[in-house]
């Protein structure tokens, strides 16, 4: 046991370690062990039941009864099992060993990977920081350019009203003055320069309001694209979205289909009526039957984040449709919409064939809804007979055009099953 111990331990630091092999030895070199119940006795015999040494006294009295042998007899055996769980001991030790020299170096390693992936934080962070910061002053720049932009349109028309203004301050007067202190023949001969020169100001046209607004906007949320490999985001807005002038394209109104997916586009425009290109608005559509007030399909609306958003719905029941369109609570123009719901598609019920003489395998009693005839008794079609369409058709219902939708009504009446049933012979 102080062999497994640390040798610089105090306790153990002192003590001497002896093989095995030569514990006989050392014990009759050395001083005897005596009994501790009789101290005058030797411990020369080992009771294999009780597992201890014990003296001859001792094998007289409470040993009688148990197997004994001398020490020197069972060391052997005893000092191998014990030889064996110090060879397992020992390579435990070596595993733990081993162990601690790789937890040891893991945390080195550990260490070492910390401090990598801390320069790169510190790298990624100043890269981060230097795009935002670029991306900052590019906004900030944007803004500069949009400012100067919309004082430099308000400077002209301010500069042009200014020069309207005095042209007409001047002309009026001018003609007051004429009329005040001219006599009747200066009115007369200043008549026609003077009224020509107020028409011609009468007639400047000029805007009641000012050329811009002042509708500018930061939108921190919106996406701006990369700075220095960096996603960021903010961007300056200056269209605003005007419900009036927002749009429903004009090839999505169509009509739609019974327990189909239909959809339309939805454009959103500023006041100016150009296409706004971005998304974020509060877009709220209701679609509900005009005859049947319980009757509401319930939309899904799709910002495409383009100034676009696709609406799509599955209407249940055929019908005329009012569909309400609203952005930031106003309706758009136009809005309510209607859509005709149409019924379901019809499929073919029938065979798509050249003929009922072909499709029946000649059955007398096959029939088409083309109206064909043959003679010797056959009630259905046949190639270059009366009533035959001359190309392949439906039998169902005549059409011709095999990705057509069937004309008949569905079949819930006797002769029309009666006469697809004959068919599908």
């Amino acid at each position: 046991w102080c062999l497994l111990l640390p040798r610089r331990q105090k306790k153990t630091a002192s003590h001497a370690v002896t093989e095995l092999e030569n514990t006989k030895d050392c014990s009759q070199a050395g001083k005897p062990l005596l009994c501790p119940s009789h101290p005058t006795e030797e411990l020369q015999l080992f009771c294999e039941q009780c597992d201890q040494p014990v003296c001859r006294d001792c094998l007289l009295g409470r040993h009688r009864q148990h197997p004994c042998d001398f020490a020197s007899n069972v060391i052997h055996k005893h000092g191998d099992a014990l030889k064996d769980l110090l060879r397992s001991s020992q390579q435990h030790m070596d595993t733990l060993e081993d162990v601690l020299s790789q937890v040891e170096e893991m945390g080195s390693t550990v260490r070492s990977r910390a401090e990598a992936v801390a320069t790169e934080i510190c790298l990624f962070a100043r890269g981060y920081v230097k795009a935002i910061e670029e991306h900052r002053d590019r906004l900030l720049k944007q803004l500069e350019d949009l400012k100067v932009q919309k004082e430099n349109l308000l400077h002209l028309q301010k500069a042009q009203l200014q020069q309207l203004l005095l042209d007409m301050r001047t002309g009026v007067e001018f003609t007051e003055q004429l009329l005040m202190s001219g006599s009747d023949v200066e009115i007369l001969v200043t008549k026609g320069l003077v009224s020509s020169r107020l028409t011609k100001l009468n007639s400047v046209t000029y805007s009641t309001q000012p050329t811009v607004d002042d509708r500018i906007q930061f939108s921190p949320h919106e996406k701006a694209g990369q700075c220095c490999g960096y996603e960021v985001f903010g961007a300056i807005l200056n269209k605003l979205v005007d419900p009036a002038r927002c749009t429903r394209r004009q090839e999505d109104l169509h009509s739609a289909r019974q327990n189909q997916l239909s959809a339309f586009t939805l454009l959103c425009k500023d006041a100016t009526g150009e296409r706004v290109g971005r998304g974020g608005e509060a877009v709220r559509v209701t679609i509900t039957h005009k005859d049947k007030k319980d009757c509401a399909v319930k939309p899904t609306v799709s910002d495409n984040g383009d100034g676009t958003y696709c609406i799509s719905y599955i209407p249940e029941e055929p019908g005329l449709y009012a569909v309400c369109i609203c952005v930031k609570g106003q309706h758009v123009q136009g809005s309510p919409f209607t859509v005709m719901v149409k019924h379901k598609f019809r499929e073919h019920q029938g065979v798509f064939h050249c003929c009922t003489f072909c499709s029946s395998g000649g059955q007398k009693a096959a029939r088409c809804a083309c109206g064909g005839t043959m003679p010797g008794g056959y009630q259905g079609c046949g190639h270059g007979h009366k009533g035959h369409p001359g190309c392949h058709h439906w039998s169902c219902c005549g059409q011709v055009k095999e990705s057509s939708e069937c004309l008949c009504e569905p079949p819930n009446d006797t002769s029309q099953r009666s006469l697809l049933r004959t068919v599908a012979l």
